[in-house]
């Protein structure tokens, strides 16, 4: 599986613009770039791992789509998915997965971009039916503070998916900061580099471990009449925001292999639910 890393290794180069300032940041809370990252990531596995998912995409029977507002039939609620695996309204003509590596600035190794040229071309499309939908969190700093507004942003979007198509597999990811300090974007507005950034301070473990606790709350599914997300996976990363490398931290709190929430396990998910009902 390589998405954590291409996760890490893409956020450590610096890209999103300071307002008014030439300054970049790594992590910006009012920017998507970290989302759409870790989307490409879990599609580039999913369709690596994935038999089926190749020959669908080859044979153009299904393409993804960006930021797709789905609608929950049931209350007429709105929600707009990070990516996802649908059927086209038309023939998807548009983008490529390895068009987006420019776009959204995807730092890939010479081995990782040949495997990505062994794939069949994976496009983008008009999206007509959902079949998969994807959702990804982070949660940099204020862990605790920012928790209850995390916890509602997940469970909506599982809710919306099924609400909206039953048959479709919901799967979301959490990318939560282990980090003992961090730079925050909505305390330094300035330039930090003419004025000193004021530094946040984590206390860890504890704080992620809380996070942790709250996110194995969410429902997971294993029938189709249950609420829940079909997937779902955390990522736990090191990132001070402060121009230094992002780091993947593989030891505990992190999932170790053979947790359900263990990133390779929420691929072998999604992989085994898109399958048995997609074939």
């Amino acid at each position: 599986m390589h998405g954590p890393e291409i996760l890490v290794r893409s956020l450590s180069r610096p890209a999103v613009r300071q307002k008014g300032t030439e300054h970049l940041w790594q992590y910006h809370s009012r920017s998507d770039r970290h989302s759409k990252i870790a989307c490409w990531g879990i599609l580039f596995d999913l369709v690596r791992h994935s038999v089926v998912l190749q020959q669908h995409f080859a044979d153009g029977l299904v393409a993804f789509g960006v930021n797709h507002e789905m609608r929950d039939f049931r209350v007429n609620r709105r929600k707009s998915l990070d990516l996802v695996v649908c059927t086209p309204r038309d023939e998807g003509t548009g983008r490529t997965l390895a068009d987006l590596t420019t776009k959204y600035g995807i730092v890939l190794t010479p081995s990782e971009q040949a495997l990505l040229r062994k794939l069949p071309p994976v496009r983008e499309a008009p999206v007509g039916t959902v079949r998969m939908a994807l959702e990804a969190k982070a949660c940099m700093t204020e862990h605790v503070k920012a928790l209850p507004r995390l916890y509602d942003e997940l469970n909506s979007s599982h809710l919306t998916v099924h609400g909206a198509a039953n048959h479709a597999v919901a799967v979301g990811v959490t990318m939560i900061n282990f980090a003992e300090s961090f730079i925050s974007t909505d305390i330094n507005k300035l330039d930090p580099g003419v004025t000193s950034p004021k530094v946040t301070a984590h206390r860890q473990p504890q704080v992620t471990e809380r996070v942790l606790d709250k996110l194995h709350e969410l429902p997971r599914r294993t029938r189709p009449t249950e609420e829940g997300f079909d997937a779902f996976g955390i990522v736990v990363v090191e990132c001070g925001n402060d121009g230094s490398p992002v780091a993947l931290v593989d030891e505990p709190p992190a999932p170790q292999p053979g947790e359900i929430y263990e990133y390779s396990a929420m691929i072998r998910k999604a992989i085994g639910e898109y399958e048995s009902k997609h074939r």
